[in-house]
């Protein structure tokens, strides 16, 4: 027995290494997505886990026929696309109303993105990259409004909106 898991451990390493990274990018995305479950937000857990595992997706597709091993031309190609198309969809959550200056929308949009570049991290294995993004973004996430009002409150904020902006 212990001589066929070890024969299936050598001959599989790469599928073992490509379903961790597939199952920590969404782990990622969903981790984000708690929170904004949590605060009743349209884009939630399922949404940015599968965004993020659809990052890491792409990433490693690449990686069937060239091994665990990438070339920076080809990964930065890939990011660059990713994180475009993903712009688009997280522009579909930005809302503003016709008589209204003020944009509801564009936390959630930037989860989307972020959960994207988790993926990407996962999916290239950059685990300490992963693990940190999540955290920083959960902390964002979770106490950025209060650290924004803190800072307004502390600095004071200019009531006049300049017209270019």
């Amino acid at each position: 027995m212990r001589e066929w898991l070890s024969w299936l451990s050598v001959e599989y390493a790469d599928q073992f290494e490509m379903m961790l990274r597939l199952c920590g990018a969404a782990i990622a995305g969903m981790t984000v997505g708690i929170n904004r479950d949590i605060h009743n937000k349209p884009i939630g857990m399922r949404t940015l886990g599968l965004v993020a595992l659809g990052a890491a997706l792409v990433i490693l597709s690449g990686s069937v026929y060239e091994g665990l091993h990438f070339g920076q031309d080809a990964v930065s190609r890939v990011v660059q696309g990713i994180m475009t198309g993903l712009g688009f969809l997280g522009a579909g959550a930005i809302l503003r109303g016709r008589d209204q200056m003020q944009v509801q929308g564009l936390t959630t949009a930037a989860t989307v993105w972020i959960a994207a570049g988790l993926g990407v991290t996962a999916g290239l294995g950059a685990w300490f990259i992963t693990v940190t993004g999540t955290l920083v973004t959960l902390f964002l996430l979770t106490f950025g409004k209060r650290i924004e009002e803190v800072l307004i409150r502390l600095f004071g904020r200019s009531e006049e909106v300049d017209e270019d902006d």
